[in-house]
């Protein structure tokens, strides 16, 4: 099949991607591949659903600038869509004296991110708010909201299809690439496609789809399984709308916190372990090819070594409920184990590159035929229409 631009992986992403590129450019030809039987089944709809307000990311970062404007974007597209959401608000607490010099950096933070409406709390002030929470002051964020991503997915799907003319071609798993002077051709399972322009936001594979186009790079996905509990019905009245705690900043994960979902429920997590398999969403989820690729990157073992008694931490709060169940009573201390059901699992495709170092912002390696998303973290759900219009950009100039 001859098209001008292929995209692949069907996340959240990739098809903002696919749609921004219809809306710049409706005469050109569209095909997003995705390998799944649907869009959207891995980081995309095993997210939390929060929308993300930018307090947490370094002003002038593709982070914060991507947040910032796909906050409004994502909004705007519900609101246009009939999507349900609802700006909840969140409360960034402190527990301890040692974390108020970080809680007054994030809300200076957000200040220069543009966020205007960020409000110090004093102890007093947070128990309004959260009347269950344990902290000494905190910050409430109230352009943090709540979504279903994966309807939010579904809906980029049918207008980008059926108002755009674009293409989602599913089950179809990229196994080859093959550049040539003036054309691309891609080779899954079970068909073959050239097309002018290749772009990759194959998340958890991105670095295995960059290989093929890209060759050898300094980078490595390295998968991170974030566990959830459900708080049970009887305690779900235990939080009004989201709590977080003050995040490690060495570390690019929020910690765990409690998250009131579009459906009612409440969330509590997640940790953030090692994953065996780069969709493994059980802690029996094993792969040997996953598993090694990850423990034969350099980069792995020099993070391990920095990192190693947080990551047996993680483990041990994975195996142990009830020291998950201490880790959340930092900021709620009624929770009792056996207020925590079972829930969800996600994956965080996590780049790491060659020295050790987990990249926090998004990262692109680029070159005249292909565009590789090769690191899109949170807030990549929040930013993604914002995300795929920078992409566009890119790839309108490719078509010039």
């Amino acid at each position: 099949m001859n098209t001008d631009v292929i995209i692949i992986g069907g996340g959240i992403v990739g098809l903002a991607t696919a749609l921004k590129i219809k809306e710049r450019n409706a005469a050109l030809n569209v095909v997003l591949l995705e390998k799944e039987e649907e869009v959207s089944m891995h980081q995309t709809g095993n997210n939390s659903g929060v929308i993300h307000s930018s307090i947490y990311y370094k002003p002038g970062s593709l982070k914060a600038l991507n947040c910032l404007r796909g906050y409004d974007m994502l909004l705007k597209f519900c609101d246009e869509n009939d999507i349900k959401y609802e700006l909840c608000g969140k409360v960034i607490v402190a527990s301890k004296e040692s974390e108020l010099e970080r809680l007054e950096d994030l809300y200076e933070r957000g200040l220069q991110n543009g966020l205007s409406k960020l409000k110090r709390l004093t102890k007093e002030e947070v128990l309004e708010l959260e009347p269950n929470v344990k902290a000494i002051k905190g910050i409430h964020v109230p352009y943090t909201g709540i979504v279903d991503y994966g309807e939010v997915s579904l809906k980029i799907k049918e207008v980008f299809t059926s108002k755009h003319g674009g293409e989602v071609h599913l089950n179809q798993e990229v196994i080859d690439i093959r550049l040539d002077a003036d054309i691309c051709h891609v080779q899954t399972k079970n068909k073959s496609y050239t097309a002018k322009l290749i772009i990759n936001t194959a998340g958890l594979f991105s670095d295995r789809i960059a290989s093929l186009s890209f060759g050898k790079h300094d980078y490595r996905i390295i998968p991170f399984r974030g566990e959830y509990y459900t708080l049970s019905e009887e305690k779900k009245s235990l939080v009004k709308n989201l709590i977080y705690p003050v995040p490690d900043p060495d570390f690019p994960f929020l910690g765990v916190h409690f998250t009131r979902m579009i459906n009612g429920k409440v969330e509590a997590g997640p940790n953030a372990v090692f994953s065996f398999k780069r969709e493994g969403y059980k802690k029996t989820s094993f792969s040997f090819k996953d598993t090694w690729a990850s423990f034969s990157w350099p980069g792995l073992q020099k993070l391990m070594i920095k990192h190693l008694f947080m990551g047996i931490g993680e483990f041990y709060r994975s195996y142990n409920k009830f020291a998950f169940t201490k880790s959340l009573q930092r900021l709620l201390p009624d929770i009792r184990s056996r207020d925590l059901v079972h829930g969800g699992a996600g994956v965080r495709a996590q780049a790491c590159d060659i020295k050790g170092n987990l990249i926090d912002d998004f990262l692109y390696l680029e070159n005249d035929k292909v565009i590789n998303v090769l690191n899109s973290p949170s807030p990549a759900a929040t930013a993604s229409l914002a995300i795929g219009e920078a992409i566009a950009e890119k790839a309108m100039t490719h078509f010039k």
